[in-house]
């Protein structure tokens, strides 16, 4: 059996209906259920299924008209159809118009749970392929276009030569050029928007807007507003009609950060847009048109994100078109010196430093630090550092502490973290705050989840963002 599946079950008989729902749950899949076809497709447009089960004979909206109104609007969901021995023309005349098979009455469950095992497994298997169909077709475009004298490959602020983040460039290289959806991989502050810009300035798109959205930062009830516009008092407080970020970027891209934190009803909403390339703004009936290509992005690995409950399947099929995984800084220490050296240039400005080098023990300290908090923590430290120093060179006294947390180690001090002496107070206040640095680093700044993640109230973490200088 494969992962669980969101399945509906249509059937006006409350017996069948009840018994293959304890069926369908028994087997790993999630349920929803109803009496006719008129509270089914009601479901399906709200909820969503990867399956849905009909009888054909039903009272006012039939089975058929079902399977007409899935095949409309919903087309990678596959329908089974419930038929008795009256009706097998209706059933082969279902198969015709799209349903994957059928099931005649009378019958076991088990037969019946064997009949949904096949279906499911290549409902999956159509999909991986689709999904690397197009993930050929973007190599075939890279590949014929490969002896043009385009632009050179614009990558912003991408910086580094280690053979990872040299594999990203290539892939940016490959997939800017063509219009496909990409999923971006990645722990928090690696440098995904980097990723998606720089797809965008590749793009054909590139004159068009780039426009993105915090997913995670954001309430279902405002993220949808944000996303598919409102109309003048479609909610309370909606005292004039907003376009949403889809029409925003229209003829653009529309980066979607934190996919993975979206609420099922967003997702549902999302998933239709994407397939159909159109919305209504809440509170709306006009059906808008929307030319944007979508890049997303997520700290929650591929595996958990396909194998979870509360990411819908299909849409991840219809995301993650075109993967790629950026690699925590770690993974990539050769490139710390260098983008170390890019920092201090990119923000002497800002903080009005003079520093203009890196002493070589400051180096060394930089490239010894796991770097949790990933690119982003890097920047913050040299940021700091540069408020701080007072020579024209950054020296290693000049760098915030630096402590590696947890492992079988706990607590690893690195350099002179103590200083001179043994002053408890001012080790245990830099602890602190980098503990809270690393939660604010981890969550993408998103206070609520650094709390939760801190173990403390949103109202202490905000004392100490305030006591620290955060």
């Amino acid at each position: 059996m494969g992962a669980s599946k969101r399945v509906l079950i249509i059937d006006d008989h409350d017996s069948m209906r009840e018994g293959l729902e304890l069926l369908m749950r028994r087997r790993g899949h999630r349920t929803l259920s109803a009496s006719g076809g008129q509270e089914g497709l009601r479901l399906l447009h709200d909820e969503g299924a990867d399956l849905v089960i009909t009888d054909l004979k039903m009272a006012r909206v039939d089975g058929m008209k079902v399977l007409e109104e899935v095949q409309g609007t919903a087309p990678d969901t596959d329908v089974l159809v419930i038929t008795g021995y009256g009706t097998v023309e209706k059933a082969v005349e279902a198969m015709k118009l799209g349903a994957c098979d059928f099931v005649l009455k009378p019958f076991s469950y088990e037969e019946f749970a064997i009949k949904v095992d096949r279906v499911l497994r290549e409902r999956d298997e159509r999909l991986r392929l689709q999904q690397e169909n197009l993930a050929l077709r973007v190599e075939n475009t890279y590949l014929r276009s490969e002896g043009d004298d385009g632009p050179e490959v614009p990558y912003g602020e991408m910086v580094g030569e280690s053979g990872e983040i040299r594999k990203v460039k290539r892939f940016v290289s490959r997939v800017g050029r063509s219009d496909s959806t990409v999923m971006v991989y990645g722990e928090s502050g690696t440098g995904k928007e980097l990723v998606a810009r720089a797809i965008h300035a590749r793009s054909a798109r590139h004159k068009g807007p780039f426009v993105r959205v915090n997913c995670g930062a954001l309430p279902e009830s405002l993220l949808d507003s944000e996303l598919f516009g409102h109309e003048r008092g479609a909610f309370t407080g909606a005292e004039r009609k907003r376009r949403g970020r889809f029409e925003l970027a229209d003829g653009g891209t529309l980066f979607l950060d934190e996919i993975s934190t979206i609420s099922s009803a967003t997702q549902v909403r999302l998933l239709r847009v994407l397939q159909e390339r159109e919305l209504e703004r809440l509170g709306g009936e006009e059906t808008i048109a929307v030319d944007v290509r979508i890049v997303a992005a997520t700290n929650t690995p591929a595996e958990e994100l396909l194998t979870g409950d509360s990411f819908r399947e299909d849409l991840y099929y219809r995301l993650h078109v075109v993967p790629v995984e950026v690699p925590p800084l770690r993974a990539r220490r050769s490139d710390i010196r260098m983008l170390a050296k890019h920092f201090v240039e990119k923000l002497q400005a800002r903080t009005r430093s003079g520093v203009k080098s890196i002493d070589p023990e400051a180096l060394k300290r930089l490239e010894e630090y796991d770097w949790p908090g990933n690119v982003r923590e890097l920047e913050n430290v040299i940021e700091r550092a540069l408020v701080l120093a007072e020579g024209d060179v950054l020296l290693e006294s000049d760098l915030p502490l630096l402590t590696n947390l947890g492992g079988a180690g706990g607590v690893k001090l690195s350099g002179n973290t103590l200083g001179d002496g043994t002053d408890l107070r001012r080790t245990m206040d830099g602890i602190e705050e980098r503990l809270v640095r690393q939660a604010l680093a981890r969550t993408g700044g998103v206070k609520a989840e650094a709390a939760r993640l801190l173990g403390i109230k949103k109202g202490t973490l905000q004392y100490k963002i305030d006591k620290y200088g955060i």
